[in-house]
């Protein structure tokens, strides 16, 4: 009897455990989803690039004369003030020229005044020959005079009149070359003048090419001149950014920036952009084969002095593109995109949900695959974004319209209101959900924010 019993208590365990196995083994599969409530945020769209500091003003200082510097009177990093003496170069050399460029202009000058001499000297050469002329008509009207005597007279006066228009061109070729002597005796006396170079502004020398000894070469039409000293004013600082070309239409003039240098990590100064740039920055390397980043280069000055920073320091600047506050708006991960149906009139149609395929004790499902039916007459489709929002257990699509981009929200313009939970993650189920599934909401996951429509930040 007792063994009977205990051969009944395990058929009937067997059956329970058969028919537990098989719920287990065909139940489907819903997956678990974690969501997030709705509210209103503050946004703010960000573009961020990095560049170099560089001052707003600064001079570079070449020479115009050739020679060797004879006196050097700064070091980088020394401040001077407009005028101060920076170099000398040896005068040597052009005081030289300076007084053969003086004794030409006095040669072309006495050659002018010879000139002018000969002029006078014909124009009396000319009376004499026309008083000639004239007595020789006079005498042959009245037969007193032969034909061959008024014949030379006449020939005479001619003569007389080409030597006065040669004299006369020889003069304005004589004051052209006294002009022409006098301009060179001025380029030189300039020249002269620039041997002793003054800084032209105050600032800072960042950059000292020079020393005392050292020759200096004057650059050419193919041969740049040697950059001697680099003056630059350090009150004005602009940190020069390179701008991906997809964000640049975006950047606007007087736009606020917050910029950050690396050898300062521990300040944030404020700035402004102050110019964009209209053509893409030439990249160095361009036999290279892989192709290269469209940037421009954009300008953001700082509002405030930067004491002990120097020109080349490495920055990252943050353009403020665009300001929302109180806005609905979603978290990014949640936004996904679906080939949806839409009526004639623009209205979403919702098409039958696919089954999801069974698992076998907690065997991850195959991602669901929705086979889509053609179209109605009046029906299209279209990609559409949009996120999933948890409705009676079930994960229901919801097309939005999106504004700016915040560093982790997107503005909503439509489609969900303050109070909906969307779900966030895992990812993957965002990427394969379909519309109308089932769902599960993760335990733990707070929905007590449902109320709140306010926030101070993004």
């Amino acid at each position: 009897m007792k063994k009977q019993v205990v051969i009944g208590l395990v058929l009937v365990a067997v059956v329970a455990g058969a028919v537990a196995a098989r719920q287990v083994m065909t139940r489907q599969a819903v997956p678990t989803v974690t969501v997030e409530t709705i509210r209103t945020r503050d946004l703010q769209a960000i573009v961020a690039a990095s560049g170099t500091i560089q001052p707003q003003r600064q001079v570079d200082i070449s020479a115009n004369t050739m020679g060797r510097v004879t006196r050097l009177a700064v070091v980088e990093g020394q401040r001077v003030e407009t005028g101060d003496f920076l170099l000398e170069i040896d005068p040597r050399s052009l005081e030289g020229q300076l007084q053969q460029g003086e004794a030409r202009v006095a040669a072309a000058q006495s050659s002018l005044a010879q000139a002018r001499t000969a002029v006078e000297q014909a124009r009396v050469n000319l009376d004499a020959a026309r008083q000639a002329f004239d007595r020789q008509q006079q005498l042959w009207s009245e037969g007193l005079t032969t034909r061959e005597s008024l014949e030379h007279a006449e020939t005479t006066l001619a003569v007389r009149r080409a030597d006065l228009l040669v004299s006369e061109q020889d003069v304005e070729t004589r004051e052209q070359q006294v002009v022409q002597e006098q301009a060179a005796l001025a380029t030189t006396r300039y020249n002269l003048s620039q041997i002793v170079i003054e800084a032209p502004m105050s600032g800072i020398v960042t950059r000292r090419n020079i020393e005392e000894g050292e020759n200096v070469v004057v650059g050419t039409m193919n041969n740049p001149g040697t950059v001697l000293l680099t003056i630059a004013d350090m009150s004005i600082i602009e940190a020069e950014i390179q701008i991906d070309e997809t964000e640049v239409p975006s950047v606007r003039l007087d736009q606020p920036a917050e910029v950050t240098i690396d050898a300062m990590p521990d300040r944030i100064f404020a700035g402004r952009v102050t110019e964009i740039g209209n053509s893409p920055v030439e990249e160095g390397g361009q036999n290279n084969a892989q192709p290269q980043a469209t940037t421009f280069q954009v300008v953001v000055t700082l509002d405030e002095e930067v004491p002990d920073i120097r020109p080349g320091f490495t920055a990252t600047a943050e353009i403020t593109t665009a300001t929302r506050e109180g806005v609905v708006a979603v978290p990014i991960q949640s936004l996904t995109v679906r080939d949806l149906l839409f009526d004639e009139n623009g209205q979403l149609v919702r098409e039958p949900l696919p089954e999801r395929p069974r698992r076998l004790f907690g065997a991850p499902a195959e991602p669901v695959t929705r086979v889509a039916a053609e179209p109605l007459p009046g029906q299209t489709r279209e990609d559409t974004q949009g996120v999933f929002i948890v409705r009676d257990a079930h994960a229901v699509f919801t097309p939005v319209g999106i504004g700016i981009a915040g560093e982790r929200y997107f503005e909503v313009l439509s489609g969900i209101q303050p109070g909906d939970r969307v779900i966030t993650a895992p990812f993957s189920e965002v990427r394969r959900m379909a519309d109308g599934e089932a769902v599960e909401v993760a335990s733990g996951n707070s929905t007590a924010a449902a109320t709140a429509t306010t926030s101070t930040g993004p």
